[in-house]
């Protein structure tokens, strides 16, 4: 064990997640939908830890939305639906404990054949094409961590700046 850690060595599918976000609360409208339970389950493989409570100084990562389309991208020659292309966005935002707000947007694309002699198997396929783009979506998401971590090292001064124009405001 030590010897692959030595290497760098790292399961597929792993992010080195930054330090700071390694313990995070999550915040979401539907907290036991499929698209929590994804990023629930990503964070667990990427080993950040998830508490429940509102603690001060967790940052937080808030899921603010998700929405998903169906265009049709070929017909047959009577006019039904031949291939279609299924888009999936997420959009969310770490909060850190001093109040700076880093949005991160996801979009997940994928194109299927829409056979329609088979009804439950097309239902089923369906399905299937939604969850993993629901994984490919949190995946995508807990990468993006590594982009805020960045911001956070290049901006400390910036976050100060919009922190005091915040209180010159309230007064």
């Amino acid at each position: 064990m030590l010897i692959t850690a030595g290497c760098g060595f790292r399961l597929q599918g792993t992010t080195q997640v930054p330090e700071e976000l390694k313990t995070l609360r999550l915040s979401s409208g539907d907290p036991y939908g499929p698209l929590a339970r994804a990023i629930r389950q990503q964070l667990r493989l990427n080993n950040v830890n998830l508490i429940d409570k509102n603690l001060q100084n967790v940052p937080i990562l808030k899921i603010v939305g998700s929405s998903e389309n169906t265009k049709t991208v070929s017909i047959y020659q009577d006019g039904k639906s031949a291939e279609k292309q299924l888009n999936f966005w997420v959009s969310a935002q770490i909060i850190l404990p001093n109040g700076a707000v880093y949005p991160i947007k996801t979009r997940v694309e994928r194109t299927f054949f829409d056979n329609p002699l088979e009804t439950l198997a097309k239902d089923a396929e369906n399905e299937l094409v939604k969850q993993e783009m629901r994984e490919q979506a949190a995946r995508q998401l807990i990468r993006k961590l590594l982009i805020v971590h960045s911001s956070i090292q290049n901006e400390p001064a910036q976050s100060v700046a919009v922190e005091k124009a915040r209180a010159e405001n309230s007064e």
